[in-house]
């Protein structure tokens, strides 16, 4: 089976690295980390994502335009995005999920929540 390749978009080395950590629980998955939504729609340019995570609070370019950017782009309309984020207020998570985003989890994100939520988006066992 081909990788998994997911896109991990979070200005936090310390967030990032708990995320990646967590999604190598998983098999066959390569994990490709962006320190914002500039790094992070590069990176989507580049190459084939199966799944973006991203943050909302990032500088240069928050979380919620870069989902707004990547729904634009025909190539990732089906691609799973999970909004990963501090912001837990209804609104925001409204705002999220209303640009694109199929989930929208709050830090501190729970591993175990992390994993099943990327398992049911990629309809993985």
């Amino acid at each position: 089976m081909a990788k998994i390749e997911i896109l991990v978009v979070e200005d936090s080395p310390t967030m990032r690295q708990l995320i990646v950590f967590a999604l190598k629980r998983l098999k066959d998955v390569n994990v490709t980390e962006a320190s914002d939504g500039v790094d992070g729609l590069k990176k989507l340019s580049n190459k084939q994502f199966h799944l973006m995570i991203a943050d909302i609070n990032m500088p240069i370019m928050d979380g919620l335009k870069l989902v707004s950017l990547v729904r634009q782009d025909p190539k990732y309309n089906d691609m799973p995005i999970i909004i990963v984020t501090t912001e837990g207020a209804d609104e925001d998570r409204k705002k999220g999920l209303s640009l694109g985003a199929n989930a929208y989890l709050t830090k501190p994100v729970q591993t175990t929540q992390l994993i099943s939520t990327v398992k049911e988006l990629l309809k993985l066992p």
